[in-house]
């Protein structure tokens, strides 16, 4: 074959590939949101005098053109198999496999953030619990790294040190540890969640140390649309799906759950939501900042007042035999300040219950 007319062909296809995908970029409507990695993308930027002058144009464009570009999940899922199966590097911007499980690393501990954190609990009970008759506990839920870090070459968490640099500043608080009963398979392959049908074990020893009754009667149910958890998108990779399921206590169908943010009633599982971005959501539908769940056959007589994050919503239905009232707050979603005039606190049980990847990261958390 003649050089030119190699050259031309190699010219040719160059050419045939960067139109194609110049008239995908401009011709395929943009989209909104990307489902793989739950959240939104950035849309066309606002081309004026002033946007051009000030360069907000060319950065925001920037963004647009790289969330919008044409087959971008597919160049994502190239990328991580060239980075972790060729090149052999450990992990893709963070996310890592081991043992068939996916993670994501979250290193080094930040005294910041726990202090932080620390902090903002010290508030609330400075302002609501001191004086209340309540009886204050703190646990700590151990992320994923926590079992497949350190043991898989990954850089982990110093998780005693953690939990003594907490426990320290919450002297005002009974410290409950569920690590011993919880291992890997306690949580989903490609989400961080723990699954609500293994959290027996961590049910008996809270209540168990809350001096609450408790009741192992229920039944798990398990649900067929396919799980497919948060790491999943973010590993851009092609995985099998979880199954998730949902436990079932005879007390449930007597329960009164309330959102407080709308003061409208809801179901335990929010069935619904299983065809949504994030499955896990069923459990109590997922954020709510305030959510009331009375069960006047309850065992116990007391109230329970649980400061959670997403994990406790998997959690609180294994609770409603021991307790006659559950409050669950979520103070990344509600400011403190306004809990005196939603919840009586009165002789209550307190339980700070956060996964260390909130307490590691607790500026969410509002103050």
């Amino acid at each position: 074959m003649p050089k030119h007319l190699k050259d031309y062909m190699v010219i040719g296809l160059c050419g045939t590939v960067l139109l194609g995908f110049s008239l995908g970029s401009i011709l395929l409507p943009d989209q909104e949101t990307s489902l793989t990695e739950r959240r939104r993308l950035a849309q066309a930027p606002e081309c004026t005098l002033g946007t051009i002058s000030d360069g907000s144009f060319m950065s925001k464009f920037e963004d647009y053109a790289l969330d919008q570009f044409p087959l971008r999940d597919r160049f994502r899922s190239l990328k991580a198999l060239v980075s972790l199966n060729v090149m052999q590097k450990k992990d893709n911007h963070d996310i890592y496999i081991a043992d068939q499980f996916v993670s994501k690393l979250d290193y080094p501990l930040s005294d910041s953030s726990l202090l932080y954190a620390a902090d903002v609990f010290s508030n609330i009970y400075d302002r609501y619990l001191a004086d209340s008759g309540c009886t204050t506990y703190l646990s700590i839920i151990p992320d994923k790294n926590y079992f497949l870090a350190e043991k898989n070459g990954y850089p982990a968490l110093d998780y005693e040190q953690l939990v003594q640099k907490l426990t320290s500043e919450m002297p005002y608080a009974s410290y409950i540890d569920i690590f011993p009963c919880l291992d890997i398979d306690d949580y989903y392959r490609t989400d961080t969640h723990w699954k609500q049908e293994a959290l027996g074990a961590v049910a008996i020893a809270l209540t168990q140390q809350m001096q609450a009754p408790y009741s192992n009667n229920h039944s798990t149910v398990a649900i067929h649309t396919p799980f497919y958890g948060v790491y999943y998108g973010q590993s851009a990779l092609s995985m099998q799906p979880d199954q998730i399921c949902k436990i079932v206590k005879p007390c449930h169908d007597r329960c009164t759950i309330t959102d407080l943010e709308t003061n409208s009633q809801m179901e335990m599982y929010d069935m619904e939501k299983l065809n949504e971005a994030d499955p896990y959501e069923m459990y109590l539908s997922g954020s709510k900042s305030l959510i009331h769940i009375e069960n006047p056959s309850a065992q116990g007589e007391k109230q329970l007042i649980l400061f959670r994050d997403s994990f406790g919503s998997s959690l609180a239905p294994y609770l409603t035999s021991s307790y006659q009232s559950i409050y669950l707050v979520d103070i990344r979603y509600i400011h403190p300040n306004l809990l005196g005039q939603l919840i009586d606190f009165s002789d209550s049980d307190v339980l700070f219950l956060y996964s260390s990847l909130i307490l590691n990261n607790s500026t969410t958390l509002k103050k």
